[in-house]
């Protein structure tokens, strides 16, 4: 009964937002309600697990997620984004170019959301293939590469960062271990969508210019390249440090929460008050990027209602025995599900966070290091994007080219990086 109950739940969700297009949100109370009443829960039962779920889930998390929206979209206002694409272009030349695009968005994508580093960093893309006269795949491609493995691998993105507290990873580790494994991940890309790069030749489309704001001083490539790394370095710093001195001033360093204050507060000086703007009209620009996190929050605030529903049904025992009697690995195995959902659903984050509640159970029962736990399902939640994820729309449209042409570019992209992201993994996981 336990797994009639989670397999008839999980349809229904991939039923309520494929189909019928509902809310996410909606769509995980729904299913929980299905799956407890199923189980035996009252409703009265049910709805207090969901209200735990959520407090648990958003618990830890809203803090980390608040902050990175607030830096990304100041990183993005300020013109420092541009300023890291620009300067890097230059100093690059137009031989290297591709590798300055990886750079940058590699730079960019850590503290920024997908789709506004893509919104952001697309126009730069198609301004700079427009004045080099190269190929514009050839040069966006590999960027949204490096966007892609810093959403899917990298903290504070909200999937790397809920799956880690949901398995118990720690977040520096999984930072690190993610840049490891997803660097090869942008070349293996670059490499294998070389040919294609060079064959698509869409049409620029002009509507998409890049607009700023003269009122402002632009920070420097240095500012902002240091901004937008701050997280990294606090965080990914101070686990490096951690494993050869033990100090509580270190351990303080290392908390993503105060990780992400203190890069919140020196954005505000640096890319706020320094560029000429008011204390007031920061705080709008704060403002407005908490607004929009407000639908992610809620996509894994319902993920976490599902968990805490399987908690309390036992289908979470159930189904982590199950888990460790088939002997496969468990990193392939968080793959393979959260790749399942993926192409199901559309979402890479929904894809990440339903696969994360499916295999918490399994944590008791395994060895494997919770860390890359996180990166097998962060991988897994990439795969072949199509029609049903918003972002293969986005890009078709940006990009000005086919469906077809998108499914031999993007999702090819896309499945090549979780594919050797998943390589990467199993490799370290021989090594650590």
């Amino acid at each position: 009964m336990d797994f009639i109950a989670i397999i008839l739940g999980i349809a229904l969700l991939l039923l309520l937002v494929t189909f019928f297009k509902l809310d996410t949100f909606i769509s995980f109370m729904l299913v929980c309600l299905f799956v407890g009443v199923f189980e035996g829960l009252s409703i009265a039962e049910t709805m207090t697990a969901i209200q735990i779920g959520i407090g648990d889930t958003l618990g830890s998390l809203v803090i980390i997620l608040g902050f990175g929206a607030m830096l990304g979209k100041l990183v993005a206002v300020s013109g420092a984004a541009n300023e890291i694409t620009n300067q890097l272009v230059k100093k690059f030349g137009k031989t290297n170019i591709q590798l300055a695009l990886m750079t940058t968005g590699f730079i960019v994508g850590i503290p920024m959301f997908y789709l506004v580093g893509f919104v952001i960093l697309v126009p730069l893309v198609i301004a700079i293939a427009s004045k080099t006269k190269l190929p514009l795949l050839y040069i966006g491609l590999p960027m949204l590469a490096s966007l892609s493995v810093t959403h899917g691998f990298l903290p504070p993105h909200p999937a790397p960062t809920a799956i880690a507290e949901t398995y118990g990873a720690d977040i520096g580790l999984t930072l690190i271990y993610g840049i490891i494994v997803g660097i090869p991940a942008i070349f293996a890309a670059k490499f294998a969508l070389a040919k294609t790069m060079k064959r698509i030749v869409p049409t620029i489309l002009k509507e998409y210019d890049v607009e700023t704001d003269d009122r402002y001083k632009i920070p420097s490539l240095t500012v902002s390249l240091v901004i937008a790394l701050l997280p990294v370095i606090l965080i990914g710093g101070a686990s490096v440090l951690a494993l050869y001195v033990d100090h509580p001033i270190i351990k303080s360093l290392g908390s993503p929460a105060f990780a992400m204050l203190v890069s919140v507060l020196a954005a505000i000086y640096f890319l706020g008050l320094r560029t000429g703007r008011s204390m007031g009209d920061t705080m709008k620009v704060l403002a407005g990027a908490v607004s929009e996190i407000a639908v992610i929050l809620l996509i894994i605030a319902g993920a976490g209602s599902l968990k805490q529903v399987m908690i309390e049904t036992q289908i979470s025992d159930s189904i982590g025995n199950a888990l460790a009697g088939l002997g496969m690995s468990p990193l392939i195995l968080a793959w393979i599900i959260a790749g399942i959902i993926r192409v199901s659903v559309g979402s890479a984050t929904v894809a990440a966070l339903t696969a994360a509640s499916i295999l918490t159970p399994m944590l008791g029962t395994t060895e494997v290091s919770p860390e890359l736990l996180v990166l097998a399902t962060g991988a897994g939640s990439l795969i072949l994007s199509h029609v049903n994820d918003g972002a293969f729309w986005l890009f078709k449209e940006y990009f000005n080219v086919s469906i077809k042409e998108t499914l031999l570019s993007w999702t090819l992209m896309e499945t090549t990086i979780s594919v050797v992201g998943l390589i990467g993994i199993l490799l370290l996981d021989l090594l650590i």
